[in-house]
C-alpha cells in the first residue's frame, strides 16, 4: 500500500468530505519522496511535532498519522518553530497524514465513541453541534455510576489525574462526550438534561455555570482524551492490512 492508497484507506473510514467546516487540513499534509513506494510501517500520535516525527523515524515508520497536524487551512511562513517541525518530516522523508474532526466524530474508532465503548454505554446518539458538524456522542450507562467511578472507567491512563466537578446527581446515568477543548459544549449537555459531561479541558469561565446548572463534569486532559482514536485506528490498520503500526506516546500533561 503506497501513501495515496493509505490515505484512501483512512478516508474510507473517516470521510473528511463530511466535515467541510473543519479548520484542519485533513488527509496527506506532507508526502514522502516516493509516494508510490510501499509503506511498511505507520506511526500514530496525537500531535505532529519534531519529537513525534523523530520517534516515528527511530521506530522505522515511513508515515506518521496524527489527530493534530501542522496545517490548519491558512498560509503560514515556514519559520521558527514551524520550520523545525516541518523540516523534520521533509529532511527525513517522513510522510504526514492528519485527520481532525473526522477522527473525533467517527462512530467506530473515534475519540468520543471510543470512550463511550469503554463505558459500555447504550442507546448512543450523535451529540454536540459545532460549526454545523456533530462531533460527540451521548448515551446511557449500563448501570448508574458515581462521578469517581465514571472518571476511572473513562480515563484509563494514570498519567494525568482528571479534573472532576461534582455538581450533579450522585447516581449518573446519562453522559455526553466531546474530547479535547470542548468546554463550552457543556451548555448543550445541560440543555439536553444529561447527568454528566466528559471532555478534555475546561476554562475558568465555565466553573460557575457548571455549578449553577447542577451537572457533573470530567475534564480528562486534552491530550489524554484524544489518544483514543489514534490508538483504535492503529489497531484497525494493522489488523485489516498487515501494515505494522506503533503508537507514539508524547503526553503534554494538558
Amino acid at each position: 500500500m503506497n501513501l495515496f492508497e493509505l490515505d484512501e484507506y483512512f478516508n474510507s473510514i473517516l470521510h473528511r468530505e463530511n466535515f467541510p467546516s473543519d479548520p484542519a487540513t485533513n488527509g496527506i499534509q506532507i508526502q514522502n519522496g516516493n509516494p508510490y513506494a510501499d509503506i511498511k510501517k505507520v506511526a500514530f500520535a496525537v500531535d505532529a511535532s519534531a519529537q513525534t516525527a523523530e520517534l516515528a523515524l527511530k521506530n522505522g515508520a515511513q508515515a506518521l498519522f496524527v489527530h493534530h497536524g501542522i496545517f490548519w487551512g491558512h498560509c503560514q511562513p515556514i519559520t521558527g518553530s514551524f520550520y523545525k517541525r516541518t523540516a523534520e518530516f521533509i529532511k527525513n522523508d517522513l510522510a504526514l497524514i492528519a485527520y481532525h474532526i473526522p477522527l473525533d466524530a467517527n462512530p467506530e474508532i473515534g475519540n468520543n465513541y471510543g470512550t463511550a465503548f469503554r463505558l459500555n454505554m447504550q442507546n448512543l446518539l450523535p451529540f454536540g453541534s459545532w460549526k454545523g458538524m456533530t462531533i460527540g456522542v451521548k448515551g446511557e450507562l449500563p448501570k448508574p455510576m458515581t462521578i469517581e467511578e465514571l472518571a476511572k472507567c473513562a480515563m484509563r491512563s494514570n498519567k494525568k489525574a482528571p479534573v472532576i466537578l461534582n455538581f450533579g446527581k450522585n447516581d449518573i446515568k446519562t453522559v455526553g462526550i466531546i474530547s479535547g477543548g470542548a468546554s463550552q459544549d457543556v451548555e448543550q449537555a445541560v440543555q439536553q438534561g444529561l447527568d454528566a459531561y466528559i471532555t478534555g479541558e475546561f476554562e475558568h469561565e465555565q466553573y460557575h455555570f457548571i455549578k449553577e446548572s447542577g451537572i457533573n463534569v470530567i475534564a480528562g486532559g486534552h491530550y489524554e482524551t484524544e489518544t483514543v482514536g489514534v490508538s483504535l485506528l492503529s489497531e484497525k490498520l494493522q489488523k485489516e492490512t498487515g501494515i505494522q503500526t506503533i503508537f507514539i506516546d508524547v503526553p503534554t500533561g494538558l
